[in-house]
C-alpha cells in the first residue's frame, strides 16, 4: 500500500491563515474537521444533498463534503465559527436563530446559518417565498421549516436595523433626522 502524496495548501478560514498538507483527495469539510479542528461544520449525507456541511468560500456557499481541500488553495473560507464577531457576539442571523426558534437538535443548523448569511448580504430586504427558495438545497428533520424562515426574515430586519443605525451614527452630513436614515436602510 503507498502512501499518498501531499499538497501543501494555504487558505484563509474565519480570518486566520493555514498552512497544512493534504492527501489530494482530502475533502474540505474532512480538513476544516480533522487538520484545523474546527467542527462547527457538520457532515450529514456525504453527497451534498443534505446541505449541513455548508460553508462560505469567498464568501459563496459550498458544499464542503463535495469540495477537496486543495480547491480551496488562496481561499477565504467562512465556516459557522467564523460568523460571530471576535469578542464572541452572535451575528445577527445566528441571534434571529436563537430568538425565533430556528433550531431543535442543531445538526443541520450551521448550513442554514452559512447559506442565510450568502442570502441575506446579497438581498436585505426577502420576501418569505425568496427565503424558502434560497434554503430549498438544506434539509431539516425537526423544525418544519417555519422558525427558519421567520429567523432568515428576522434576521434580515435586525440586520436593516443595524444598518439604519450606523448610518444615523455616522451621520450624511445633511443634517438627516434618524428617522430619515432608518426609512432608508429599510428600503
Amino acid at each position: 500500500m503507498t502512501v499518498p502524496e501531499l499538497h501543501e495548501i494555504t487558505l484563509r478560514v474565519n480570518g486566520v491563515a493555514y498552512r497544512t498538507r493534504v492527501p489530494a483527495r482530502r475533502l474540505l469539510s474532512d480538513c476544516l474537521r480533522h487538520d484545523l479542528g474546527l467542527t462547527g461544520t457538520h457532515v450529514g449525507c456525504e453527497h451534498g444533498v443534505c446541505g449541513c456541511c455548508t460553508v462560505l468560500v469567498d464568501g459563496q456557499p459550498a458544499r464542503s463534503c463535495l469540495m477537496f481541500a486543495v480547491m480551496a488553495e488562496g481561499c477565504e473560507v467562512t465556516t459557522v465559527e467564523g460568523l460571530a464577531a471576535p469578542d464572541g457576539t452572535l451575528s445577527a442571523v445566528q441571534r434571529a436563530f436563537a430568538e425565533c426558534h430556528g433550531l431543535q437538535c442543531g445538526f443541520c443548523t450551521p448550513g442554514f446559518l452559512t447559506v442565510l448569511t450568502a442570502f441575506l448580504t446579497e438581498n436585505p430586504k426577502p420576501t418569505e417565498e425568496e427565503v424558502v427558495e434560497a434554503i430549498s438545497g438544506n434539509l431539516c428533520r425537526c423544525t418544519g421549516y417555519q422558525n427558519i424562515v421567520a429567523a432568515a426574515l428576522r434576521a434580515a430586519e435586525i440586520l436593516r436595523e443595524e444598518r439604519a443605525e450606523e448610518i444615523v451614527a455616522a451621520g450624511d452630513g445633511d443634517g438627516a433626522e434618524p428617522e430619515r436614515a432608518r426609512e432608508e436602510a429599510a428600503e
